[in-house]
């Protein structure tokens, strides 16, 4: 080392200094001088690499890192700093490895965290929680990785651990508006809505005024059955930030929720788009707010000249191919395509691209597709779905095993909770319990049910004697119909463990005309449908199924188009469990009664 270590130190301090003033030229001039003088001290190369990223010559940048990690491949900073710089130079592989070897140093908590981050984004949240499971319980471990794990725990459904990680973090700092809105929106994603609006309020007190604050406050505010509020914050929001996609997504969606009036829903997206008309994002929500509402050929429309362009990005081409799927499937398959060719990983990409196969009567690419998706997450449900669509139209008798409808959907009838007199009286106070919470006037967006509604608030937790007594009724149902399941190899019986949590839950309301279309649950194992409530227009025979649950028909267009296989005849107090991979819908009904029942997906626990 040419030069004495105090000069180096001094030199090192400046540069340090030129850095954090954003005076890159002169730092990089300082430490290239260091760097000739001490070539084998790799944090003045780490921190050369720094001001050439800052000048934009990331291709020096590496080669600079390259070379320091070659002299020390031990010191984790630069390790680190090369891991970083080729993960945001689309080298996600190489940048991974750089990573686990300076995360495995144990010394430099940064590479934990950046390893933490590209694992999250690649939606590999188990080895997030290994990863970090050593320093979880450590008071030195800073609030980024630990924000990190949490994100991986929820992801997981793991929602009282994320929660708990939060709590600790906002006790730890009280002050930190950041980690009181965490905190709210993972009560909010484990559906404690009443606690998470609370939350919300306190970090906007705190000082998260931000548009994401008051966006999540507002779906907080929808969740606990605040319309109004809700509704006047959105709009704030949206006018303050024209282009905020989610916030004008569930303005759009409240408003036609609490109207059944597709313009008037539209119409802050329309003022945004009039301003920023080359906004893509924008108009993939005016097109998903057009399919939502039923009108599938203006939402391709509207995004015609965005996917119409070489460069149309990701989002529109899977919007495009989802909307046109409902009425020209060879259309859609040439979005889907597109999109899969942009971007073959992706599971949006994947999942529209699968559909369209099917749709244009290609059912062997969608199955070999199907089956390398299935390889990487064998508990997908939609893909496990989409699989017995392929086999039922290719005749693979693995679909007879897969959709055993006789022995995997069953009827129970719930009993009657004890503050009750007999079911009817029970059914009748619950129904008007429910009948309080059903304060939209139509159906959500992008959703199965048509021409009714569905609650906002999540009903595990609503205070009310009759829905809390629900709870009660349907545990020795559930029970009863896991032992039938049984334990075995197939999607459905390998995840059986013998208990259960209840993964969401809530209540839909059918008009006359009303009915699902079909769909699967693909945040469940088990589903169900509970009846509360039936029309005197429910068909009771065969011959006439008004109202009835059916299985086995597709939610988007095949070729051959299939029928359904099986049906549930509803009843008071019947509660239908059945995979939640199965397709489902149910049979229009007319008349002028209601269909009031509770619905909600089981995990094992």
């Amino acid at each position: 080392m040419s030069a004495t270590v105090p000069a180096i130190v001094r030199d090192m301090q400046r540069a340090s200094a030129l850095l954090q003033a954003g005076n890159f030229v002169a730092a990089r001039t300082l430490l290239e001088q260091i760097a000739r003088a001490a070539p084998t001290f790799v944090e003045a190369q780490r921190l050369l690499a720094g001001a050439l990223l800052a000048l934009g010559d990331r291709t020096a940048a590496e080669r600079v890192l390259r070379n320091a990690v070659a002299i020390d491949p031990a010191w984790a900073p630069t390790q680190s700093a090369l891991g970083e710089l080729l993960v945001e130079s689309g080298r996600a592989d190489e940048g991974e490895q750089a990573l686990r070897r300076a995360a495995a140093t144990g010394r430099y908590p940064r590479a934990t965290y950046l390893l933490a981050c590209l694992l999250n984004d690649s939606k590999r949240h188990v080895e997030v929680v290994e990863l970090t499971d050593a320093s979880a319980n450590d008071a030195a471990t800073g609030f980024d990785l630990l924000h990190q794990r949490a994100i991986a725990l929820s992801a997981l459904g793991r929602f009282d651990a994320a929660i708990a990680i939060y709590r600790r973090i906002v006790a730890a700092s009280p002050d930190n508006a950041g980690a009181e809105l965490f905190l709210a929106g993972a009560l909010d994603a484990a559906g404690r809505h009443r606690e998470a609006e609370q939350s919300a309020r306190r970090a906007i007190t705190k000082g998260a005024t931000t548009p994401e604050a008051r966006y999540l406050h507002a779906r907080t505010l929808i969740a606990t059955d605040r319309a109004d509020e809700a509704e006047n914050l959105l709009r704030d929001v949206v006018h303050a930030r024209p282009n905020f996609v989610d916030a004008q997504s569930n303005l759009a969606q409240l408003i036609w929720m609490r109207t059944g009036d597709a313009a008037a829903a539209g119409e802050h997206l329309d003022l945004a788009l009039r301003a920023q008309p080359r906004d893509a994002a924008l108009a993939c929500a005016k097109a998903n707010l057009l399919d939502g509402t039923g009108d599938a050929r203006a939402a391709v429309a509207a995004l015609e000249a965005h996917a119409g362009r070489a460069d149309a990005n990701l989002a529109v081409l899977t919007t495009a191919s989802q909307a046109a799927l409902k009425f020209d499937p060879a259309r859609a398959y040439g979005y889907a395509r597109r999109a899969a060719e942009l971007a073959p990983g992706d599971d949006d990409a994947n999942h529209v691209l699968i559909a369209t196969l099917l749709g244009i009567g290609d059912a062997e690419t969608a199955l070999q597709r199907i089956e390398s998706r299935l390889r990487a997450d064998p508990d997908n449900q939609h893909l496990i779905a989409t699989q017995t669509i392929a086999w039922r139209l290719l005749g693979d008798p693995r679909h007879a095993r897969y959709c055993d409808y006789a022995a995997m959907a069953h009827a129970w009838t719930i009993a009657t909770p004890p503050a009750w007199r007999d079911l009817p009286s029970y059914l009748a106070d619950l129904a008007a319990s429910l009948k309080r919470l059903h304060t939209m006037h139509t159906h959500p967006l992008n959703q199965s049910l048509r021409h009714g509604s569905q609650t906002a608030q999540n009903l595990a937790d609503v205070d009310d004697p009759a829905i809390r007594a629900f709870f009660g009724t349907i545990d020795e149902p559930i029970r009863r119909h896991i032992e039938t399941i049984g334990r075995d190899d197939d999607p459905l019986q390998r995840r059986n463990t013998g208990e259960y949590r209840i993964a969401g839950i809530w209540s839909v309301r059918l008009g006359a005309q009303g009915y699902h279309t079909n769909h699967v649950h693909p945040k469940g194992w088990l589903s169900s449908a509970c009846y509360i409530e039936l029309p005197a227009s429910l068909g009771s025979e065969d011959t006439d199924r008004a109202g009835w649950l059916k299985f086995g028909e597709p939610g988007h267009a095949t070729m051959p188009p299939l029928d359904p296989e099986h049906f549930i005849r509803p009843e008071p107090g019947l509660l239908a469990l059945f995979p939640s991979y199965f397709w489902h819908g149910t049979v229009p009904f007319g008349g002028d009664g209601t269909r009031l029942t509770i619905a909600f997906d089981l995990v094992p626990a």
